[in-house]
Parts: C-alpha cells; structure tokens; sequence
C-alpha cells in the first residue's frame, strides 16, 4: 500500500525535476531595458586602466554589465571575484556607467560594509557618484579620489541592499604594489597598461 502511494509521489517529483526553469525566472537571460550603447566596446578588461598622468589610474564601472547575479554586476563581476589592486596614493578616476533604468551607483567603502544594508559615505574624500543612496539611471558619472590609506575596499553599488546582495568587487589599496594590477574571476592578476 505504502509503495502504490510511494511511486506517483516520486514520479512527479521525477517530471518536475526535468522541467527546464519558466521563462521569467531564466536569470541568465539580457536584462531588459539596458541601453547597451551607453558601454558599447568595453570589455571587462576595461575595468582598470594606467590614467593619463603619472600614478593614476582609470575604472570604467559599468553596472549590470550583463545578467551575472541578477544584474547586480560591476563589468560581469560580483561579490568582489575582480580584484583592482592600486598603489596607496595614486589618483583613481571612476567613470561611471548604468546603462539599466533601475537606479545603482558607486562608492569606495571598506569591504566589510559590503554586509550592510546601507552604505555609509565614501572611505575616501570624493570617492562616490553623486547621491549614491538613491542612484542614477541610464547614465554616466565621474569621480575622482587619491587613496591615501592601505586596506581592503570595495567599489560598490552604494544604493540600498545592492552591495549586501553582492553588487561590488574588490579594491586593495597597497603600500607594497608598485603597479597597480587587476584580477578577474579565477586568472592570475595581471599588471594593468
């Protein structure tokens, strides 16, 4: 008796199992809205760049870059798997792009604010778009800051519950680093040009 009532039990669990995902909970689709000219020809490489001037740097940050974490990505990455190591006191200017009409922002904070709901100000003078609690949408912005203190950072969504559910990736900034570096996912960190 147990048995009879057993099998149409698993094999609907069997026939549910085989189903593929519903279309509108296919998160690895194109997020819908972007206006993907807005970061057209930037690649994940592009994330860090040797600047203009001596001892600077350029980050080109483009927010949900493609469906990676529900969106929620810097340039592909999230939850701090790219790695921007920079010298302690060069000049980093951040340009900033949402190509997404849901609003996210950037701001350097430590990395252990990452776990709050809500980011604090900027660790660095200067080191956040304008109004990063409420964001911006389809669009660019630029900051610029000189870290004058080494550590573990993060560049991350400054808008609320954005960072928490992973919406930053790492940013060391190192007395020892003579050049600054960038590591993606799993590859070796690579001196930046």
């Amino acid at each position: 008796m147990f048995l009879r009532l057993l099998l149409p039990i698993l094999g609907f669990a069997t026939f549910s199992l085989a189903q593929s995902t519903p279309p509108a909970h296919d998160h690895s689709t194109e997020i819908p809205g972007l206006k993907k000219e807005l970061f057209a020809g930037i690649t994940s490489e592009d994330l860090l760049k040797l600047g203009e001037g001596p001892k600077s740097v350029k980050v080109t940050l483009v927010a949900t870059f493609n469906a990676a974490n529900y969106g929620m990505n810097f340039n592909g990455y999230s939850h701090g798997k790219a790695v921007l190591t920079i010298p302690t006191g060069w000049r980093v200017h951040v340009t900033f792009i949402n190509p997404s009409p849901i609003p996210h922002s950037a701001i350097v904070i430590e990395k252990g604010d990452t776990k709050k709901l809500q980011a604090p100000e900027p660790y660095f003078a200067g080191g956040a778009t304008p109004k990063h609690l409420t964001g911006m949408t389809l669009g660019k912005a630029d900051f610029t800051f000189v870290p004058d203190e080494a550590g573990e950072f993060a560049l991350a969504c400054g808008f609320p519950a954005h960072a928490v559910a992973g919406h930053w990736v790492s940013l060391i900034i190192s007395d020892e680093a003579t050049v600054p570096t960038l590591q993606l996912g799993d590859q070796a960190a690579k001196e930046v040009k």
